[in-house]
């Protein structure tokens, strides 16, 4: 998406904070990648920056890292740190957006009760928001992807793992206790049965996420029935699906079957028309492919549509950035009124 497309689809519903600096930081902390964007008041990006994250557990590290994004990006848009009003971060795993704390991550990063939000504003010395990853994405898809104008749908995001983002009633739906949308956890027959704590994988993450799915691979794979290697990733192995490999198809389907009905029994519960895949493995046209043909031979009247995130890897951001300007935006006019 254009910067101006983007712009325009953010500025409509958030304005300007008045009286302040208008530049945001949005951030997508994940357990193998840190992504920052700088955002004017209008929600144009004027700068990216990226870092790898891969084996570091210690938050006030990741922190650090954040720090050297945040300075390059203002730097690069020749902005002194004043010129920030406020950072929002999504964080991959179960988070309290109330206090700001995340509960716990997935078991790349190992989190427990991290007190994000306290220690960005103790670092950046401006207000911070906090959510779930998962959770922006379908802000940012709701804003500026394929999901505007609709009042209640699902985001599934399929990277390492699969989770999942719920809009009811054009409010991101978080549940009691913050779980909410925290679908690797579903059970699956055929899989482990075995308690598991959050932030270790669960047994629908098991066959749909990227991480399961190349376990699947690698469980099934022998040199004597498929010329293509062990060790491949979730994409490759759908790649290889369509260049007619059998032990890839296989895998597909299977990973297709059980992602479509979980989709049918989460819209069974939920009654939502759209759900919308995104992350590295989610948007494999492949993957979507095969899910629909599994969804058409379901019930007519409970089959939701199934679309692929336009928004891809920037939807994190997008929502990011939007809750950024959209709670900056809220507590100027408390202090107004």
């Amino acid at each position: 998406m254009s910067q101006e497309r983007f712009s325009t689809l953010l500025s409509s519903p958030t304005s300007p904070p008045r009286g302040a600096s208008q530049y945001v930081i949005g951030a997508d902390i994940g357990g193998t990648s840190l992504r920052l964007a700088l955002a004017d008041g209008s929600g144009t990006i004027l700068g990216r920056w990226s870092a790898s994250t891969t084996g570091i557990r210690d938050a006030a590290l990741v922190l650090r890292r954040m720090r050297n994004g945040v300075d390059a990006l203002l730097q690069d848009a020749s902005l002194l740190p004043e010129s920030l009003c406020a950072i929002a971060a999504g964080a991959p795993g179960v988070t309290d957006v109330d206090k700001g704390i995340v509960i716990a991550t997935s078991y790349l990063m190992g989190w427990r009760d991290v007190p994000l939000r306290e220690m960005l504003e103790a670092e950046f010395g401006v207000p911070a928001f906090i959510d779930n990853d998962v959770n922006l994405a379908a802000l940012g898809e709701m804003k500026a992807g394929l999901a505007q104008g609709e009042t209640d749908f699902v985001f599934l995001a399929i990277g390492t793992g699969i989770g999942a983002g719920i809009v009811v009633k054009s409010e991101i739906h978080r549940g009691s206790s913050w779980t909410a949308g925290e679908i690797g956890y579903m059970l699956v027959p055929g899989t482990s049965e075995v308690p598991v704590t959050l932030g270790e994988p669960g047994a629908l993450e098991s066959l749909v996420g990227g991480e399961g799915i190349k376990q699947l691979w690698q469980g099934r794979w022998n040199p004597d029935d498929t010329p293509l290697p062990r060790d491949v990733t979730a994409t490759q192995i759908f790649d290889h699906a369509l260049e007619g490999n059998s032990l890839a198809q296989e895998i597909l389907q299977l990973v297709a079957r059980t992602l479509a009905y979980a989709i049918y029994n989460i819209s069974l519960i939920l009654n939502s028309p759209l759900f919308v895949l995104g992350g590295g493995v989610g948007i494999h046209p492949a993957l979507g492919n095969a899910t629909r043909q599994v969804l058409d031979g379901r019930e007519a009247r409970v089959q939701p549509r199934l679309i692929c995130s336009a928004l891809g890897a920037d939807a994190q951001l997008i929502g990011a950035i939007f809750l950024g300007l959209q709670m900056v935006t809220k507590q100027v006019d408390l202090a107004d009124g």
